[in-house]
C-alpha cells in the first residue's frame, strides 16, 4: 500500500521490517490508515498481524523503517515521550485482560488512574457509567470479572480501552472465542464507536463474516507482507486462489494430501491388542 501524507492519513509505516532472531515476521510493509475508517487485517497464523499492530503504539520496535502518528515519527521516541503519545490509543486485547482482582468499576478507570494524578469520585463514578452505558453494561459497576460471561467480559475491556477517548483502538481479534451472536455485539459496538465518536479502528481477525461487517477497508497479510488489499466486495470476489483459500477456510491441497496419506492402522491394532 502506498503512503499517504494528506490529512486524512492518521498513522503510517514506511519499509517496516521486523526479526526475531532469524525469524523474519514483518517484510517491508508500508501502509497508511486513514482517519475515522476502520481498516481490518486478515492473514493465516503467524503471517505478522499481531505483531504489526504492536508497532503502531511502540509496544514493539522495527529492526528497521518507521512508524508515523499524525505525521510524526513514533518508533524512536523514548517511553516518556511515548506515555502521551499511548493516551490516543485503545487497545482491545484477544483475551479481554481484565483485572480479576479489580472490580468493573476499577478495571474501566485504570487507563485514567495509570495518566491522570487524581479524579475525584463523582467525576470518576460518571466517566465509568457512560463507558459502560456505551457498551451496554451500566449497572455492572461492582461486579468481578469472574462474574461476567465471555461477551462482558469483551465489552468492559473496551470501555476500559475508551476511558482516555482514543482516538484510534487497536482490536486483537476481538470475536475470539464468542459465539455468533455475541460476536455480532461486538462488531455492532465497533462501528458504533466510528459511527458516534469518529474513531479510527484497526481490527486484527480471522472472523472473515467480522471482517466483511465493519471494515472500510481489508488488508492480507501473508507471509509478512501486504498481500491482497481492498473492500469488503474486492477481497471477496479477489481472483488470488491463496487469498481465496483463506477467506473461505479451505486447506490446500498439500495440506490435504499429507493428512488423507497418514497411516492409523498400525496405532489402532496396537491399542486394539489391549482391550
Amino acid at each position: 500500500m502506498k503512503n499517504n501524507n494528506n490529512k486524512n492519513v492518521i498513522i503510517r509505516t514506511e519499509n517496516l521490517l521486523k526479526r526475531f532472531e532469524e525469524n523474519l515476521v514483518l517484510n517491508d510493509v508500508s501502509m497508511s490508515i486513514e482517519k475515522g475508517k476502520t481498516t481490518v487485517i486478515i492473514g493465516p497464523s503467524g503471517c505478522g498481524k499481531t505483531v504489526f499492530i504492536k508497532h503502531l503504539i511502540v509496544l514493539l520496535r522495527p529492526t528497521s523503517g518507521k512508524v508515523y502518528y499524525k505525521n510524526k515519527r513514533v518508533d524512536e521516541l523514548d517511553e516518556d515521550e511515548l506515555s502521551s503519545i499511548r493516551t490516543n490509543f485503545g487497545f482491545l486485547f484477544q483475551s479481554g485482560a481484565l483485572f480479576d482482582s479489580l472490580t468493573v468499576t476499577e478495571n474501566v478507570l485504570f487507563p485514567i488512574r495509570q495518566h491522570i494524578m487524581h479524579i475525584e469520585k463523582k467525576q470518576a463514578d460518571e466517566l465509568v457509567a457512560s463507558k459502560l452505558s456505551m457498551v451496554g453494561l451500566d449497572g455492572f459497576q461492582d461486579y468481578y470479572p469472574a462474574k461476567l460471561s465471555g461477551g462482558q467480559k469483551k465489552r468492559v475491556a473496551l470501555a476500559r480501552a475508551i476511558a482516555l477517548n482514543p482516538e484510534v483502538i487497536l482490536y486483537d481479534e476481538p470475536t475470539t472465542g464468542l459465539d455468533p451472536i455475541r460476536s455480532d455485539i461486538i462488531n455492532e459496538l465497533i462501528i458504533k464507536l466510528q459511527k458516534e465518536l469518529g474513531i479510527t479502528s484497526i481490527v486484527v481477525t480471522h472472523d472473515m463474516t467480522s471482517a466483511y461487517k465493519i471494515s472500510d477497508q481489508i488488508i492480507m497479510f501473508h507471509k509478512g507482507k501486504i498481500f491482497a488489499e481492498g473492500d469488503a466486495d474486492t477481497i471477496r470476489n479477489h481472483p488470488n486462489q491463496t487469498v481465496q483459500q483463506f477467506i473461505n477456510g479451505r486447506v490446500d491441497s498439500e495440506d490435504l494430501k499429507a493428512l488423507k496419506g497418514g497411516k492409523t492402522t498400525l496405532f489402532n491394532d496396537f491399542t486394539n491388542s489391549y482391550r
